[in-house]
């Protein structure tokens, strides 16, 4: 699927008649390879992927890409003593030309002088001679503060950059055009928006046949996907997985993941330091809070994890020896809660979209908790929101108990305008819908009302 703003981004930057120095960087699979392959198919570039092996190997093999560019073997054979040769060789052969280094961030781990030898690159060969250089990464956490950190050598040198994030639950109508609103949801609840994993679907089969196939089961495509993305990121991941499966079995906070996992608090805070920085976990903490406080939450990053280290995970003994009617019945209540939380987090999205929200998320104090919760500081406009996925219709009690948990959200209370916003994936009873034909502040979507929302969209 193409990526109009992204493309637009990068176009913009090089119809400048100055040289460029982008950052782009993203999650694995994200689709940043094919993003900048596209864009550059029809231009002068090269295109170099970076790997583990020896610095010196990685050089020699830019050198061929280069050679291969020019039509030089001349050049493919000279010894050149370094990237900083290379690179002054090369860029007096060409003119205009995008120059692509996927994968940056292996050449760091190999030699963490090289951010200062692109620096001086930059500096000396590349920024005027109108040439667009591109450095890509999947390593978050390494590109945000080795490459754009304030301490980098290459702070200062960049002339913009971009985070490619998966794609929005309202963008999968694009891959399952057939499919209604409840059967993208559960691809979405495995999927999320991963583009590479999104085009793998088999669409002439249901969402469940897809979880079944291509997830729980030897040799599906996302059955070790996830595993093997994380061994990239951690040598000995075994307590690394074993936070993320308690996070995914719904425990949330520091004290549960650690009574969870038995390990020690401080092993623990180091851990999940280290999954926050890598963009695998997120913080999470009420919505009108200024500053994080003990109710702090954490979840994983994306549905993909969250759904791997709660099904795939815990029961990879029974995936192993292909018994899958016993895995279906023990995680079919487990599923079912498991697409009611990604509900909440549609309908997040989908509230936001609709109702000119400066931020969204959740509510929660002791006891009581509210699915969404957003703010618009300008208008003193507050909305709350509940989400069912359940077979029952939504009747008087829902809207009835989250009023009365609203009351007790402290956020300009004395000049507040608020609105109420209940979703259901099977509807309501007649007596909440005559209130909400009586209430302007009142609003209700059902699965009919979603679908007809998202084909206008």
């Amino acid at each position: 699927m193409d990526r109009e703003i992204e493309l637009k981004w990068l176009n913009r930057s090089y119809e400048q008649k100055y040289s460029s120095f982008l950052i782009l960087y993203g999650r694995r699979r994200v689709g940043k390879t094919e993003l900048i392959k596209h864009f550059s198919k029809d231009k002068d570039h090269i295109y170099f992927l970076a790997t583990t092996k020896t610095e010196r190997e990685n050089l020699k093999d830019l050198q061929n890409v280069m050679a291969n560019f020019l039509k030089d073997e001349l050049f493919r054979k000279a010894d050149f003593r370094g990237w900083e040769d290379l690179f002054k060789e090369f860029t007096k052969r060409t003119k205009r030309i995008i120059i692509i280094i996927d994968e940056f961030p292996y050449l760091i781990e190999l030699n963490k002088a090289i951010l200062s030898i692109f620096q001086k690159i930059w500096d000396e060969n590349l920024k005027d001679k109108q040439i667009m250089l591109i450095l890509c990464g999947s390593s978050i956490g390494m590109m945000e503060t080795e490459v754009l950190g304030y301490r980098s050598p290459l702070y200062g040198r960049r002339t913009g950059q971009w985070k490619v994030e998966p794609f929005k639950f309202r963008d999968l109508k694009l891959f399952f055009p057939k499919y209604g609103f409840e059967d993208r949801l559960m691809f979405y609840s495995f999927l999320d928006g991963i583009p590479h994993y999104l085009n793998q679907m088999d669409t002439t089969k249901t969402p469940l046949w897809n979880i079944q196939n291509k997830v729980l089961k030897r040799g599906g495509y996302l059955y070790e996907e996830a595993e093997n993305l994380l061994r990239q990121e951690f040598r000995e991941p075994r307590n690394y997985f074993s936070i993320l499966h308690a996070i995914a079995d719904g425990n949330t906070r520091y004290g549960e993941i650690c009574n969870k996992t038995e390990l020690d608090k401080p092993l623990v805070s180091q851990y999940l330091k280290n999954l926050i920085n890598l963009h695998i976990v997120k913080k999470e903490y009420p919505i009108t809070q200024k500053k994080e406080t003990r109710n702090t939450r954490y979840e994983l990053s994306d549905n993909y994890y969250d759904f791997w280290f709660e099904f795939v995970y815990p029961n990879k003994s029974l995936i192993e020896e292909d018994k899958h009617d016993i895995l279906i019945k023990n995680i079919k209540e487990k599923l079912t809660l498991h697409y009611s939380k990604v509900f909440e987090q549609v309908c997040r999205e989908i509230v936001f979209d609709l109702y000119n929200l400066n931020r969204i998320g959740r509510w929660w104090y002791k006891d009581k908790e509210i699915d969404i919760v957003g703010l618009n500081e300008q208008q003193n406009m507050i909305l709350f929101g509940e989400c069912k996925w359940s077979k029952r219709k939504i009747g008087m009690e829902t809207i009835e108990d989250l009023e009365k948990k609203s009351r007790e959200v402290r956020w300009k209370n004395h000049k507040r305008r608020e609105i109420y916003v209940l979703f259901s994936k099977s509807g309501f009873t007649e007596d909440i819908k005559s209130l909400a034909q009586n209430r302007t502040n009142l609003q209700l979507y059902d699965v009919d009302r979603l679908e007809k929302l998202y084909r206008r969209t």
